[in-house]
């Protein structure tokens, strides 16, 4: 049985009666493998997407084929196109499972019509969406305030300081791969190694898999 409960867009919500309100809102659950795309973003998707296990992410594809991670979302996240996300000039925008995940569906429209049925906890579950929402939005910021970095060195150490200040620890997790980091940042995987390897030189940062661990007395404010 699942607890959907425990998921950030249900809080405050009893689990029965988020059953009776899947029912309402016309839910429907897939389960993907790494690599399977959850939503695209064509105008079509009118569903608002609960990842419920594993991990996926929003990626830009443009004309070219240059790939740009947006948004990396985890269990409780949520994504749709009609949450704000709109392609322009030709690209493509999708959300893909990045580690094997299972998500929840549900219909936009019944979401925000008025409940039949006049269901007190229908507009808590609003209030909870538009958080989840602004928290995004949030997450959008901070990777432009990564990206308005001019170096590449520069675009590392912001990431690195904004992880390490979420955790309040010098020492922090990955969320993703280093080739997916570079997506992230914007900028070429071989460059961005080579400036990794400098700050490992400099002893500003140690990299062991996805463990990532700051020396602040370098430099590195956070």
């Amino acid at each position: 049985m699942e607890g959907y409960a425990k998921l950030a867009l249900f809080e405050g919500i009893r689990e029965e009666d988020v059953r009776a309100m899947l029912s309402c809102f016309h839910a429907r659950k897939g389960s993907y493998c790494s690599g399977e795309i959850l939503c695209e973003y064509d105008g079509a998707c009118r569903e608002v997407g609960v990842v419920l296990t594993g991990t996926a992410r929003l990626v830009r594809i443009d004309r070219a084929g240059a790939q740009t991670i947006l948004e990396h979302i985890g269990a409780g996240g949520v994504f749709g196109e009609v949450l704000g996300f709109t392609s322009y000039y030709g690209d493509s925008l999708f959300v893909i499972c990045e580690e094997e995940c299972r998500v929840l569906y549900l219909d936009y429209a019944h979401i925000m019509k008025r409940c039949q049925n006049a269901c007190v906890y229908h507009s808590l579950l609003v209030q909870n969406m538009f958080s989840l929402v602004t928290g995004q939005i949030r997450g959008l910021s901070r990777r432009v305030e990564v990206l308005s970095r001019r170096t590449i060195r520069e675009k590392l150490l912001s990431y690195f300081a904004i992880q390490a200040a979420d955790g309040g620890k010098e020492e922090f997790q990955l969320p993703f791969s280093l080739t997916a980091l570079a997506d992230y940042i914007s900028t070429d995987r071989s460059a961005m190694m080579r400036e990794l390897r400098r700050l490992r030189e400099e002893g500003v940062v140690q990299i062991t898999g996805r463990r990532v661990h700051l020396d602040a007395g370098k430099g590195v404010q956070f």
